[in-house]
């Protein structure tokens, strides 16, 4: 099995292009974790030696022995995708006749709404780093690209200094499935990344070499998981009463650029989607506040009671 797992980790990362991050998730989810088996341990447990005894009824106990340890519908849902994926694999090089994942449905999820940011809550968001500071000067830009372009965190610590055009606005950019794709930015971000490109990025490098766009403090490229931690301390900074993380920057451009009235399919070749579903959840978001603002703006929305009340 150890053979045949190397083999497909090199065919996601040769064939596939998978990024770094899918090839990890993909590792967790059938190796395992700390906490809970992945899908070769569980087999191993079950005295399963060999992928071809795999039948849907061992499927089946997997996905419930992950409803038993508390595990959330969309990382059984993941977990599953991942399996599906593998299998795939060994049937495509002839490892397998069939797949015994091909039939299992994966679970319902709860379709969520997206959490997104204000206007005025943007501007607040922004305003909070320190621009006296060469750390300062790139969190600015970093986070006015992150709202200006609707990109995924992923591919902003990807970015090189080649991918960005100030010329025109334009950044070019290698998302999911190594799709590349343009995005533009406004003039504010277009600004604070010329200032941190010309005054922070130069110190933050010191004497070292690098072609990556945003580093950290060691001249080095900045990690997700910093910018994770860095989009909390500047929202509790800037006062905002809401977990942000980079993703909801991600939701709130796209929910912006609707509310302003663009279209659709315009919004999803930005995002970077593959399937319009995808962006059609961000029209529910706008419907849902176009609602609030109706029944807080129009006189008879509420009722005679609450018209007296408000009097």
């Amino acid at each position: 099995m150890q053979e045949i797992f190397n083999k497909y980790i090199n065919y996601l990362e040769v064939e596939r292009n998978a990024s770094r991050y899918t090839v990890r998730n993909y590792t967790t989810d059938l190796c395992g974790s700390k906490n809970i088996k992945g899908w070769f341990t569980f087999l191993k447990q079950r005295g399963i030696t060999s992928l071809d005894k795999v039948d849907r009824s061992i499927l089946r106990d997997y996905l419930g022995y992950l409803v038993e340890q508390g595990i959330v519908k969309a990382s059984i849902a993941r977990k599953l995708s991942a399996i599906r994926s593998f299998y795939r694999y060994l049937v495509r090089e002839g490892v397998m006749p069939t797949s015994p994942v091909v039939t299992t449905s994966s679970p319902k999820l709860d379709r969520r709404l997206p959490s997104f940011l204000t206007i005025e809550e943007v501007e607040r968001l922004l305003k909070a780093p320190d621009l006296s500071t060469p750390r300062g000067q790139r969190d600015r830009a970093l986070l006015e690209i992150l709202y200006a372009s609707g990109l995924r965190v992923s591919e902003l610590v990807s970015l090189d200094l080649g991918q960005i055009n100030l010329d025109t606005n334009e950044i070019r950019v290698w998302g999911k499935g190594a799709k590349e794709r343009m995005v533009l930015i406004g003039k504010p971000a277009a600004e604070a990344l010329h200032n941190y490109l010309s005054q922070g990025r130069p110190k933050l490098l010191g004497k070292k070499k690098s072609n990556a766009l945003f580093l950290n403090r060691y001249g080095q490229r900045l990690m997700e998981r910093r910018i994770q931690k860095m989009s909390r301390e500047y929202a509790e900074r800037a006062g905002l009463n809401k977990r942000v993380h980079p993703h909801m920057l991600r939701h709130t451009f796209a929910t912006h650029l609707l509310d302003g009235g663009a279209d659709l399919r315009v919004v999803q070749e930005l995002l970077g989607h593959a399937r319009l579903s995808s962006t059609q959840i961000y029209t529910h978001v706008t419907k849902s506040q176009a609602r609030k603002v109706y029944l807080s703006a129009h006189p008879m929305a509420q009722g005679k009671d609450n018209q007296l009340e408000n009097k």
